[in-house]
């Protein structure tokens, strides 16, 4: 895939964050864009934001990427409105902050519902469709967090985690079928989102302490950024693509450090971690 003008581009949690910023990066290419959010609020703003870049075709709709019956129904409605799909990006996502040991049961399941089945859901429902365009591209946001692990992210990590791995061998499937299908992994780093503050934590957590901690400490890119980052690489048609420079960094530590590398992110995380609340 060498452009996005005339392509049709679906994207999931396009009410704000890297979503929005992909919305309106996809438009100014001339896409057409099919655009979801549970965040109806947040959708109508990007809905307003692409129409003012004069937007080819766009369509938008309240999903809540973990309801699998409402998925199949979205790809129904969307692949009919349009004809077909060529770009499917699974981006919708939440945040859960705490020790495994202190997690809600309940919270576990949420997160995993949407950071994972989320995007298997997206990808397998819209995945005939992509092969049948012979020109598709499946676009999975996994994250830093899906490469090395981070102490009180345990869910977060496994459910990024579980993402890395499915987009990886659903790559090596399409080329191993022949199939004119591109497929990436994406692993952001710190970007300046509202998904901190959106966040759940368990209950020894401070949620506004840990939403600061992340704004201020670790969201250093901008949402634009990332997208620009993202666009490009699929249009290199790139496996893998890093999101940042605390990404690459943390990558390399990973890479060179092997499993070690975790002593050296508790040692650390012990330092400069926001405390948990006093109970």
């Amino acid at each position: 895939m060498k452009t996005l003008d005339d392509k049709v581009v679906v994207i999931t949690g396009a009410g704000s964050g890297i979503g929005r910023a992909l919305a309106l990066d996809c438009a100014r290419r001339g896409s057409l864009l099919a655009l979801s959010d549970v965040d109806t609020d947040g959708l109508a703003e990007t809905e307003r934001l692409v129409k003012e870049l004069g937007g080819k075709k766009l369509r938008t709709d309240r999903l809540d990427v973990a309801d699998r019956a409402a998925f199949e129904a979205y790809v129904v409605e969307v692949v009919a409105d349009f004809g077909r799909v060529n770009v499917v990006v699974n981006n919708a996502g939440v945040a859960l902050a705490g020790d495994l040991v202190d997690l809600d049961w309940d919270d576990m399941e949420w997160i995993t519902n949407i950071n994972f089945w989320g995007v298997v859901n997206g990808t397998k429902l819209f995945l005939p469709h992509l092969i049948a365009s012979g020109d598709g591209h499946v676009v999975n946001l996994s994250s830093l967090f899906g490469l090395v692990s981070m102490p009180g992210q345990s869910m977060y990590n496994a459910a990024k985690y579980a993402v890395r791995g499915m987009t990886e061998a659903l790559r090596e499937e399409m080329l191993i079928a022949g199939h004119n299908v591109g497929v990436t992994a994406v692993h952001p780093g710190g970007i300046k989102t509202a998904i901190a503050r959106n966040a759940r934590v368990s209950d020894k957590e401070d949620q506004a302490k840990t939403a600061e901690f992340f704004d201020k400490k670790l969201a250093k890119m901008t949402p634009e950024r990332a997208a620009e980052i993202i666009v490009r690489g699929i249009l290199k048609n790139q496996p893998r693509v890093l999101v940042g420079l605390d990404a690459h960094a943390l990558h390399t530590m990973g890479k060179l450090l092997g499993a070690r590398y975790q002593d050296v992110i508790a040692r650390g995380a012990k330092r400069v971690m926001p405390g948990t609340k006093v109970v």
